[in-house]
């Protein structure tokens, strides 16, 4: 099979470079980028102009990163886990979407993947087109596919967002998107109808650029899974894997959990509290199908949403390795940061086998 030639933004633990590696497809990965959640002032149009003035790719990525490293101490620790996971030179990590410029990879790339964050657009809608959504993430993705050209997109956001701002902002992101010339389709997507048992929708756009028609109508498969079954309870570490075809695997091998993760009866008198006037959410435990895996959990929230489940009569959070179970990464998965670090990777990034199903079905409707 020939490589599939990826290019990822906000490229998080590489939610897209693992459901390749699990469906076994060749790939070159010819760019990644995240800044890791590191924010940092600069002049844009001043720092643009350098580095399109530089001679090639390296020597801009040499620049932004001097740039990081003078104005924060801060570590990128999502580049940690990225690369200590997959096959590529750190040379091709970049730091900072809007200083990278899409015209050094034109025509290089097969699939562009990326869900930028959700920011406000203007409330005029998309009367002022491109002049409204600039100088947000979301400009820069649509910037980078202008300019690198991928036969396909796929871009992933939250579930609110065709609501956010009464509508506004999808109205302009949709108009966006159709003005780049590549045929769009767009569904909301849940991981539990995906063979993941955790309650996690998400908005999905996918762009073809030869203009064939696709459909995502038909991708979703049974859930045969429990929570439960995603535990270390229940599958010791090392037992959680997948088939050839990419299906997962999961031995029946129980393990032990460390101490560190069960609640004292201070933390769970609070966590089960139903909230506030404000905020009322039924304290359940040991949910069959998870709630949505957030990155800030390991914080105790109250009201169960950090997925508490019991064992032998003692109640616990989920644990890190858990938590990436629940996002479709197998055992496999290097850990190489912090159990924090590891909450909010784990959180933020997208399921996997969601990416699965979309990339199954490029290939069955011979887009791939």
């Amino acid at each position: 099979m020939k490589k599939i030639k990826v290019a990822t933004v906000f490229s998080g633990i590489g939610a897209f470079e693992f459901a390749l590696k699990r469906l076994k497809i060749p790939n070159e990965i010819i760019f990644a980028c995240d800044n890791g959640g590191r924010i940092i002032d600069y002049d844009y149009d001043k720092e643009i102009q350098i580095v399109k003035s530089l001679k090639n790719p390296l020597e801009k990525k040499k620049y932004v990163d001097e740039l990081y490293k003078s104005n924060t101490r801060r570590h990128n620790f999502v580049k940690d886990s990225f690369l200590a996971n997959y096959s590529m030179d750190e040379n091709k990590f970049y730091e900072d979407i809007r200083l990278l410029d899409g015209n050094d990879f034109t025509d290089q790339v097969d699939i562009l993947v990326g869900g930028s964050p959700c920011q406000s657009f203007s409330s005029v809608g998309y009367k002022k087109g491109l002049e409204d959504a600039r100088g947000t993430l979301f400009f820069d993705f649509i910037r980078l596919i202008n300019e690198i050209k991928p036969r396909i997109f796929i871009y992933e956001n939250v579930r609110g967002i065709k609501n956010h701002d009464h509508g506004n902002t999808w109205e302009i992101m949709s108009g966006l998107f159709k003005d780049t010339g590549y045929k769009i389709t767009s569904k909301l997507l849940n991981a539990k109808d995906f063979g993941v048992p955790q309650n996690r929708a998400r908005m999905f756009v996918i762009g073809i650029k030869d203009q064939n028609d696709f459909s995502l109508d038909n991708i979703n498969i049974d859930l045969k899974y429990k929570m439960q079954d995603f535990l270390i309870d229940h599958c010791s570490f090392g037992n959680f894997t997948y088939d050839k075809s990419g299906e997962l695997v999961i031995h029946n091998n129980p393990g032990e959990i460390g101490s560190r993760y069960y609640l004292s009866e201070k933390i769970k008198k609070y966590v089960l509290k139903s909230g506030t006037k404000s905020f009322y959410q039924k304290p359940v435990i040991n949910k069959e199908i998870a709630r949505t895996i957030l990155s800030t959990m390991g914080n105790c929230h109250r009201a169960g949403i950090d997925n508490y489940v019991d064992h032998d009569g003692q109640i616990r959070m989920l644990s890190e390795r858990e938590a990436l179970r629940l996002m479709g990464f197998t055992d496999d998965f290097r850990v190489v940061v912090s159990v924090a670090q590891m909450y909010k990777q784990a959180g933020n990034s997208i399921v996997v086998d969601v990416l699965i199903g979309i990339v199954r079905e490029l290939f069955n409707q011979n887009i791939l």
